[in-house]
């Protein structure tokens, strides 16, 4: 009978030798992992803060791109424990530097002391060099201190007495700033805005997330803010790292990268904006783009990719005319507007 088993012969068939994954396979896992991984932030996080799961995810970007990240919000929105939480649980050394009018670049940076035991100078350490930084309130130290993160910020060294010291290959800066009030403040210059990857709007949280805020922390059972984390940390300094190289290989099509310019292109041309985006704003929105697809377990950008981060990428770093900021005009809305008229490709 045809297709029946031959019981006469004894001999064994040899065992089928597992499939070999592809390298697409394997590569997809790990991009399931970086989605996964920030998930758990995100929820995490919401343990503690509530109401700002779109603002983890763009931190756990930028962490991903070695890109910077500048809060503003009104005061009580958790900007400063938002950070320390982000710290916490990414295992992170942390640090933070309140600005004052007073702070100084060597409070920032370190300074040089004489030891008389070895006749020489010794370079002692200043906060800067840790793994994030938490610049609380940077818009109230004068621009002399502001620019003692420039160096830092762009080439992840400082240079003292002529000597340059190696920061951190995971350094983060975190900035803060608070909207409402200008007096004793002094405004970031545009060099060190663009320093920023994102700047991120730390609104009030909607009613159902405040109400649980004011219970959760109204009688709190410890003083340590962060106590309803307990032994929670995600990740090593080793698997950030990891995973930055991941997200380099994650595909940008010609097509979508010509739409993140034709977007570019239009903030130079629009009637209200005075400036608009510069070269390097556009290297840092397909940078940002590549992560942003990562993190939902994609290894190739799509233009939602793009659009999604068009104003947190861009907003500080277009400059409104006076006619725009008389009518009231703000660069989130000229920004949608950019966004709405320019095709995106298929």
């Amino acid at each position: 009978m045809s297709g029946a088993p031959d019981f006469t012969d004894q001999t064994q068939p040899e065992a089928p030798k597992p499939a070999t994954p592809s390298a697409a396979v394997l590569r997809q896992a790990q991009f399931a992992k970086i989605g996964e991984f920030c998930d758990q932030v995100e929820a995490n996080v919401g343990r503690v803060v509530k109401g700002q799961t779109g603002i983890v995810r763009y931190m756990v970007v930028g962490l991903l791109v070695q890109g910077h990240v500048l809060l503003e919000g009104n005061p009580g929105t958790a900007k400063t424990l938002l950070v320390r939480t982000v710290g916490r649980l990414c295992s992170l050394d942390f640090k933070r530097i309140q600005f004052t009018p007073d702070l100084m670049p060597s409070d920032i940076t370190g300074t040089s002391i004489f030891r008389p035991d070895r006749a020489e100078f010794e370079f002692r350490k200043g906060p800067v060099f840790t793994q994030l930084l938490l610049a609380d309130e940077i818009n109230r130290a004068p621009a002399r201190t502001q620019a003692a993160l420039l160096q830092a910020m762009q080439e992840r060294i400082v240079t003292a007495d002529g000597q340059d010291h190696a920061l951190s290959d995971i350094f983060c800066v975190v900035a803060t700033q608070n909207p409402l009030e200008s007096e004793g403040t002094y405004p970031l210059p545009e060099a060190e805005l663009d320093r920023f990857l994102f700047k991120l709007n730390l609104n009030y949280p909607d009613a159902k997330s405040e109400l649980e805020i004011m219970q959760q922390h109204g009688a709190p059972k410890s003083n340590d803010e962060l106590a309803g984390l307990g032994a929670v940390e995600l990740f090593s300094a080793m698997d950030l790292k990891l995973m930055r190289e991941l997200v380099f290989h994650v595909q940008v099509n010609p097509n979508v990268a010509a739409y993140a310019l034709n977007i570019l292109r239009a903030t130079r041309e629009h009637a209200f904006l005075r400036a608009g985006a510069s070269t390097r704003a556009g290297v840092m929105l397909l940078r940002a783009s590549r992560a942003l697809a990562a993190t939902n377990r994609r290894a190739f950008v799509i233009p939602d990719d793009v659009r999604e981060l068009v104003t947190p990428t861009l907003r500080h770093r277009i400059f409104r005319t006076p006619a725009a900021e008389l009518e009231g005009v703000s660069t989130d809305t000229i920004l949608e507007d950019i966004v709405s008229r320019i095709p995106a490709p298929r």
